[in-house]
């Protein structure tokens, strides 16, 4: 019975090390400051407080790796996470999103706040920081309806700020 708990012991310790082997894409692009949510529309500065401290490492290429994602499986996981927030929402391309679109996250941003669905909860578990408190949700809300509004509004240019 010892023989077979070790030779198990041994198994489990060759996979965890040959699953070290396969490490996931950690990118962050080069940000062009001029294509993010910050050069197209107006971002106040608690605003975009909350946003790099609650939104940044999944929605935007500036992400700030921790040390975990570096370590099987959980780096899968966190890349995984990274590359799926980047598809949905993505901060530091906002300029490549047509009018409608803009207006369509402005609106999910509100949504997805309000109903405490972002950031999600297994992020916050871990970045204690990023949780929203009521003040942080209501000030984004109210940021994304407000800029959501002057995008969808008929007259509206984009990349005006007054």
């Amino acid at each position: 019975m010892r023989r077979k708990i070790k030779w198990i012991g041994l198994i489990i310790v060759v996979l965890g090390c040959a699953i070290q082997l396969y490490q996931p894409d950690r990118l962050n692009p080069p940000v062009d400051e001029s294509r993010t949510i910050y050069a197209s529309i107006q971002v106040p500065p608690e605003v975009r407080a909350v946003i790099e401290r609650s939104c940044n490492d999944c929605h935007s290429y500036q992400t700030k790796w921790p040390w975990y994602s570096y370590i099987a499986p959980a780096s899968w996981l966190v890349s995984n996470d990274v590359s799926q927030g980047r598809l949905h929402l993505n901060f530091s391309t906002w300029a490549d999103y047509k009018k409608n679109r803009k207006a369509n996250k402005l609106d999910g941003i509100a949504d997805e706040v309000s109903d405490k669905t972002m950031p999600l909860k297994k992020y916050t578990l871990l970045h204690l920081s990023a949780k929203l408190s009521d003040s942080d949700i209501e000030l984004i809300s109210r940021w994304a309806e407000k800029e959501r509004e002057k995008l969808s509004a008929p007259d509206s240019v984009e990349g005006d700020t007054k």
